[in-house]
């Protein structure tokens, strides 16, 4: 993990092992708390090869080239479990993606795979963020793996440049990373990219959170570290309420009873 500080920075090696919630260190709540976004790792909370294992059969992305990706819609149930809410396409309105390839479009993917929802430290990670954001029960929850591999140098948001998700909650944490220079990300406080808050290099098993109604975000290009071979970088996307009111639309209407953003 690499941060350069500018702006209420953190340092992340004084976080203590233990906080109120048993899995997140008081300093994250902390931080989300003042300064909107906050760093750490989950290595030791989770079996990173095992999910590193499950970006090899991702799909192609459909709407984007050197793109893989599986997503799945979740939430807590009333007893708090976490449950797989079914199909429901992804969508974001032109507001908060300029790429012409996925803006004001429904997007459908292939699902999370079975076997991956069911690992217990799945599930774990999906509680304990719900339980970061302060979701209550039926809220969706959307979880993706995804990423890109390849040779040459390649733009890993497609065209979106320094965006917002549309959404209150969001976390992307870093899977696999491996022979690439780049994919530096980048938070500032406005679309313009005129006021820079913090730039931060994820290695496999870092977090970043952030208040995406509050903070605008970007990543840089990728090339590779040596040459003839190629490199890959996958992530976990999750996020929820959703600002977007797009999205919102499309999730009522397959999910009439959640909890949504709306208003």
């Amino acid at each position: 993990m690499k941060l350069d500080k500018l702006k209420h920075g953190f340092d992340h090696t004084a976080m203590p092992e233990t906080s109120h919630t048993g899995y997140w260190s008081r300093e994250v709540t902390e931080q989300l708390a003042h300064q909107d976004w906050a760093l750490t790792h989950i290595r030791n909370r989770i079996d990173l090869s095992a999910w590193q294992s499950h970006t090899t059969d991702l799909p192609r992305d459909p709407y984007v080239e050197q793109r893989w990706k599986r997503m799945a819609w979740l939430a807590l149930d009333q007893a708090g479990e976490m449950q797989d809410l079914g199909h429901c396409p992804m969508a974001q309105g032109g507001a908060f993606n300029d790429a012409e390839s996925m803006a004001d479009k429904l997007r459908y993917y292939a699902p999370l795979t079975r076997a991956f929802l069911e690992r217990h430290d799945v599930k774990r990670f999906v509680k304990a963020w719900a339980g970061l954001w302060g979701l209550q029960a039926n809220e969706p929850i959307l979880m993706q793996i995804t990423g890109v591999r390849g040779e040459g140098k390649i733009d890993p948001l497609q065209g979106q440049g320094i965006h917002a998700d549309g959404c209150k909650a969001l976390s992307i944490m870093v899977v696999s990373r491996q022979n690439l220079v780049g994919a530096d990300n980048h938070l500032y406080t406005d679309k313009a990219g005129t006021e820079l808050v913090a730039n931060a290099t994820l290695a496999p098993g870092d977090i970043l959170h952030l208040r995406d109604d509050k903070l605008y975000h970007s990543v840089d290009a990728i090339t590779q570290q040596a040459p003839h071979q190629a490199f890959e970088r996958f992530i976990i996307i999750i996020n929820s309420r959703f600002v977007d009111p797009y999205q919102n639309r499309i999730l009522r209407r397959h999910f009439p009873d959640a909890i949504l953003n709306e208003g």
